[in-house]
Parts: C-alpha cells; structure tokens; sequence
C-alpha cells in the first residue's frame, strides 16, 4: 500500500471536500456544517466549534482515505471510477444510517422526539440530512463522490 499517497493525498481530497462543502453552504446550496457538528462534541462555541471541527473533519478524511486506499490495494488498482463509486457507498452509508444516529450521542444536537423542551444548539439531521435542506442529499452525495474519485485519480497516479 502506497503509505505517503494515502497521507498525503487523503488531506488533499478531505480538503477538496470541505472546501466544496463549504462553498455551498455558503452559497445557500445546504445548511450542513460537518466542523461545526463535529467541534460542538467538544465545545459549545460556535467559532471554536468550527475550528476545532475543521481539524477533526481532516482527521476523519485521512481515516476514510485509509480504507479508500486499502480497498485500491486489495483490488491491487486505483482508477477514479473505482473512488467515485467508493464515494457513493461512502455517502448513502452516511446519509440513511449514520447521520439519523448522531442525535442519539451528540451531546448538543436535538433529536426528532427532543420536543419543545430542548434546548440542543444544532437540529437533527434526519434522514438524507433533509433537515439541513432539500438539496443537501445532493450535495453531500456530489462533494463525497468527488472525494472518491480525487483519491481514485491521485493514487493511481502515484
């Protein structure tokens, strides 16, 4: 397995990610915020939050591009295909089973039987993230197939 492809491409494409992420969170595209649901495990102030959660954002994408790039090894090739259907499998795991799960442990996020009473600082997410809007399943699914096919692309090249 290529060790410093995985490294160093797997920040390469985490950042693409969230750069993309961000851009249309900011275009009004969807109102998911990975850093700030990640960083508010830690703190309750927003801007710290964001910070502290872009690091542990770049965390999880260097663990994800780990087992992009131990798939790649055990199909002894790389192609951007291959990533970008990674990334799709990646993105419907995390959009039907993980992200309706974060409210049950994240310690600031309400959850959908919560009621009036919460007072949790972020939303669920429900399922397909619809909470954060309507086109946030999209997306989300866009940003991680191109998250896929950047590693697919660079780890095959390198």
């Amino acid at each position: 397995m290529d060790w410093t492809g995985w490294a160093l491409f797997g920040l390469v494409a985490t950042t693409a990610l969230t750069a993309a992420l961000t851009t249309a969170q900011l275009a009004g595209l969807t109102r998911i915020d990975f850093p700030l649901a990640l960083g508010t495990l830690v703190t309750e102030d927003p801007d710290r939050a964001r910070v502290i959660g872009f690091f542990l954002h770049l965390g999880a994408g260097q663990g994800f591009a780990l087992g992009y790039a131990a798939t790649f090894a055990l199909l002894h090739r790389a192609t951007w295909w291959i990533g970008a259907l990674l990334g799709f499998v990646h993105v419907a795991i995390a959009l039907t089973v993980l992200l309706p799960l974060l409210p049950g442990v994240h310690p600031r996020m309400a959850s959908q039987r919560a009621g009036l009473a919460s007072t949790a600082m972020l939303e669920p997410p429900g399922l397909f993230a619809l909470n954060y809007g309507n086109q946030t399943p999209v997306v989300v699914a866009v940003v991680h197939v191109v998250y896929g096919l950047v590693l697919g692309v660079l780890l095959n090249a390198g």
